[in-house]
């Protein structure tokens, strides 16, 4: 580990939440770092003002000299021998998205958190740009680290895709899409774009929606009276069928508009599965040329985009094939080793 003056701490507040990209990041880059790397978390798990109170009050007095890594984008204003990753700061650039109790801690916290942190890791240039941009903060003290792609996201045989389309009633070719109802996410205007395919490119296939994305809560988003027969709300789908998943579709369509980083299209691109998505903010850092990047406002090009792969095999194969190649430069060790890399550096500052 190499750390000096009492060592390395995590706050793991966040694994007490469900499942989504904070957390797995956490999970992994903790996997990967040494033993001796400790984790400190409330004895009973809190979210809300109950786990930001336990942040602020309770966990500067569990630290005993070590310095601390905050891997969630927030962390104690006490603590100064702090690193804190940054995954956005979606709160203070789209308030308005979220609930407003949420926005308000981070508008008052981040502005007074990031300056006394002793460095801050941000997971895209376009999320450092945006930290220098909207707080002031000396770029000096920003590193960049990537997500990872985890193991398990690699092309599935042709028996497991052929079980997950039965699970989930899928056809042979489908789009996928991976998110919430969040407005960033684009849901509304990517089923628009696939109602104005032209018949024949949508004739046997399937858009797919997986999250928490629940019938109701898309009728009343989208204004639609009834879901079309060939757009399928999957629900929730395990972290472990998500590889068979990404597998089987035909294409992965990820039309966000604003994103810190975008782990799920690089996860499809390791699954090779050809990917088209926004060119709005961290995308085109985690897509490259491997990918087709569309304007994320206009329908008429996410419709583009989505029947380009669909009516061309040839070119989704090419893409297929780019997309695994440049995915498997993400791996959850180096994020590992640079982010011990900076807690070492800071640890003996």
């Amino acid at each position: 580990m190499n750390a000096s003056r009492g060592g390395i701490a995590v706050n793991t507040r966040i694994l007490a939440h469900e499942l989504t990209g904070v957390q797995r990041y956490t999970r992994e880059v903790l996997r990967h770092l040494p033993q001796e790397v400790e984790t400190v978390a409330p004895r009973q798990w809190a979210s809300g003002p109950k786990g930001h109170a336990w942040e602020q009050l309770v966990l500067p007095t569990m630290l005993g000299g070590r310095v601390l890594w905050s891997p969630s984008n927030t962390g104690p204003l006490a603590v100064r021998r702090q690193v804190v990753t940054c995954h956005d700061i979606s709160q203070l650039d789209d308030p308005g998205s979220l609930r407003r109790t949420f926005a308000s801690w981070y508008q008052f916290l981040l502005p007074r958190l990031y300056p006394r942190a002793a460095a801050i890791i941000a997971i895209s240039d376009f999320t450092r740009q945006r930290i220098i941009e909207v707080l002031r903060i000396d770029p000096a003290k920003i590193h960049v680290i990537p997500h990872g792609v985890g193991e398990a996201f690699s092309p599935r045989p042709p028996d497991e895709c052929a079980a997950i389309r039965e699970q989930f009633g899928l056809p042979e070719r489908f789009v996928l899409t991976l998110g919430s109802l969040q407005p960033r996410k684009n849901l509304a205007r990517l089923v628009e774009a696939w109602q104005r395919l032209p018949a024949c490119t949508r004739d046997g296939c399937a858009l797919a929606i997986a999250g928490e994305a629940g019938a109701g809560q898309v009728f009343k988003t989208l204004a639609l009276p009834e879901l079309p027969p060939d757009i399928r709300l999957l629900g929730r789908v395990p972290d472990e069928g998500l590889p068979a998943l990404m597998s089987a579709a035909t294409v992965f369509a990820h039309p966000s508009f604003y994103e810190g980083f975008g782990l799920p299209p690089l996860e499809a691109m390791a699954c090779e599965t050809p990917v088209i998505a926004g060119n709005h903010t961290s995308l085109p850092e985690v897509v490259g040329d491997a990918g087709i990047l569309f304007d994320p406002f206009d329908v008429d090009a996410i419709a583009a985009a989505i029947a380009s792969l669909l009516d061309d095999e040839e070119r989704a194969r090419r893409l297929a094939v780019a997309g695994r190649t440049r995915a498997s430069a993400f791996t959850w060790q180096r994020t590992a080793t640079e982010v011990l890399d900076v807690l070492n550096t800071t640890a003996v500052a």
